[in-house]
């Protein structure tokens, strides 16, 4: 039974949900950009604004995923990720040598590389995560949790990875996050493939087991950070603690195996059934095993179907055939055009551009865009935060360990808690992404005022908030518009992010920074040297520009309100119940193939 376990366990759904937590757990270098913008900032010379243009184009890179989205519907999965992993070489490679001097280059060619760089997340993000919900469609709000959850600690993983191979050369953390995801996606490429969808009874505590594993690794993280903030590691101590993160990132490897046993167990016991009323169809006059009555249920691998429902599958199927051979040409070619604003109840499968020219989706974007946005700013602006208020740069280290963490914590409770409650108390996701909101803009006012110590509840509460936005969003369009063309709708939706960026980023924070440091250089009677960086000292730098966030966070909060309001008859219904009637069809089709074959 287990000489091709190995082989068994490679081809399975559930390693494939390991692969994409690998590949996921290095996807998230956009969120380290707090560590090395110093770097950028002083070799290349550049002001506030300008690194936060820099910002920009990391966001809309990472963010604008249409092109990933639309090669995914047209091209299996490996192929996206084969074009993120040279995306994702090519672009922070470039930005690594112009760095580090080794190439001479201009602001709008450094915009280009962290564009091309942050857009192979985008890249993994679709090939693997929507594979993945795809493949587990009533679970999906516990995948988008974990698996996004893992987008967020990858900062914490891959600056663990950093200090064992690079001590505490930060430059070179440039080069660590332009080959080592690339690598782990190539491995992994032929892993990730979209399955047919089979409905698993415990199936959502395999995904619990998952999460458990996963909280494990965020609780050492977070202990090691602790220690690495008050006592200084060697290399060797940094190597230690990067081996155990890895241990723990393949820890979820041995509950694929134990998970793949049980399901050959399972498959051949419900073998060896048909074998039985095989032998007794055949031999009626032999005495007859002991079988369960005739009333009682049929037996698959995963789940339990009735024999009731196996006749209306084939009464149904009959049905359908005969509409196949009186009408050939049942569906009519109708233009995408035409049905823009006539689309289906929510819930179905709405074309693209239903989609896009939904209200919903309108109310939606808006509301992400003010959330995220601001989260965004105050993650991406970590480092300038923390130089202008005077905190030393280990805690700066700190402070972009503690978001990814934090980042990771929001999405796997906003994802599994979302789920939970919204299967048990019919919660709708939306009412969830407006507390969200709510709840971020407390991080925003103690960066506003620099309430003492305030910078590292700041960065708990922001970094949580962030990571908690993104599997609400994912899960409500998947919910409101369908799968059918999810891959798109899903980066469409990312898009509210760059969009979000730049106006609070570039236009409010980056200018309203720059406007102090002119100010302050004014005082001291200086002027700017060409290629000199600009910096800021004191609480002033940032105040004004997260008061203004704050203020566009509560306007988010409204605007999401309004979606609640329209959406609550449709989370009062069982939104999950055309998936389990498809997942039983194809139980049922599976368990005739069987009796066929072993009738032949």
């Amino acid at each position: 039974m287990t000489t091709h376990l190995p082989i068994r366990v490679l081809v399975s759904r559930w390693f494939m949900v390991f692969a994409t937590m690998l590949i996921l757990s290095a996807a998230g270098a956009t969120y380290m950009f707090g560590l090395y913008s110093g770097d950028i900032k002083s070799s290349l010379g550049y002001d506030q604004t300008t690194l936060n243009l820099l910002s920009f184009f990391k966001d809309l890179g990472s963010n604008v995923g249409i092109l990933s989205g639309l090669i995914n519907e047209i091209s299996p999965p490996w192929v996206v990720l084969s074009i993120g992993a040279i995306l994702n070489l090519f672009g922070y490679v470039m930005i690594w040598m112009a760095v580090t001097k080794k190439m001479s280059t201009k602001v709008w060619l450094m915009c280009l590389y962290i564009c091309i760089g942050g857009n192979s997340q985008s890249f993994a993000n679709t090939g693997a995560l929507v594979t993945c919900v795809k493949n587990f469609p009533e679970s999906r709000g516990a995948v988008l949790g974990l698996l996004k959850g893992f987008v967020g600690l990858s900062g914490a993983i891959l600056t663990q990875v950093y200090h064992a191979i690079y001590g505490n050369d930060s430059k070179s953390l440039i080069l660590l996050i332009g080959w080592l995801p690339a690598v782990i996606s190539l491995v992994f490429l032929r892993t990730i493939r979209i399955i047919r969808v089979v409905r698993i009874a415990h199936e959502l505590k395999v995904f619990y087991r998952f999460l458990y594993m996963s909280l494990v690794l965020a609780g050492y993280l977070m202990v090691i950070i602790i220690l690495q903030k008050k006592f200084n590691f060697t290399k060797v101590e940094y190597g230690l603690s990067a081996a155990l993160v890895v241990f723990l990132l393949f820890l979820p490897l041995g509950l694929v195996i134990k998970e793949e046993i049980n399901s050959w167990n399972a498959k051949k016991l419900a073998l060896d059934s048909i074998s039985k009323v095989k032998v007794v169809t055949e031999n009626p006059k032999s005495e007859a095993p002991k079988l369960p009555p005739p009333s009682s249920s049929v037996v698959t691998t995963d789940t339990t179907f009735e024999k009731q429902d196996l006749d209306g599958i084939v009464q149904k199927n009959s049905k359908s055939s005969d509409v196949d051979l009186k009408d050939p040409e049942v569906e009519v070619s109708v233009s995408c055009w035409k049905t823009v604003f006539q689309p289906p109840a929510r819930g179905e499968d709405f074309t693209i551009l239903q989609a896009l020219f939904s209200p919903d989706m309108l109310i939606l974007f808006v509301a992400t865009i003010c959330g995220v946005g601001g989260t965004l700013t105050a993650i991406d602006n970590l480092g300038q935060i923390g130089t202008s208020l005077g905190y030393p740069k280990k805690s700066i280290s700190t402070f972009v360990s503690l978001v990814s963490i934090w980042n990771y914590l929001g999405r796997v409770v906003a994802g599994f808690l979302s789920e939970y409650f919204l299967k048990k108390y019919k919660f709708p996701r939306p009412l969830a992404l407006t507390i969200t909101l709510i709840v971020s803009c407390i991080g925003h006012i103690l960066i506003a005022f620099n309430v003492p110590s305030g910078l590292y509840i700041a960065s708990i509460i922001i970094g949580f908030c962030f990571g908690a936005q993104w599997p609400l969003l994912f899960a409500i369009i998947s919910e409101l518009f369908g799968l059918k063309y999810y891959s798109t709708l899903y980066n469409f939706g990312s898009v509210a992010s760059p969009i979000g960026s730049y106006v609070l980023n570039v236009r409010v924070a980056g200018y309203l920074y720059d406007k102090e440091a002119e100010k302050q250089l004014k005082i001291l009677g200086r002027t700017r040297g060409e290629g000199e960086d600009l910096n800021c000292d004191g609480v002033e730098c940032f105040k004004l520009a997260f008061i203004i966030i704050t203020l566009v966070t509560i306007f988010g909060a409204f605007v999401s309100i309004i979606l609640v309001i329209r959406t609550r008859k449709f989370y009062k219904s069982d939104i999950y119940k055309k998936f389990r009637e498809e997942a039983k069809n194809v139980e049922m089709e599976m368990t005739l193939a069987q009796n066929g074959s072993s009738k032949g």
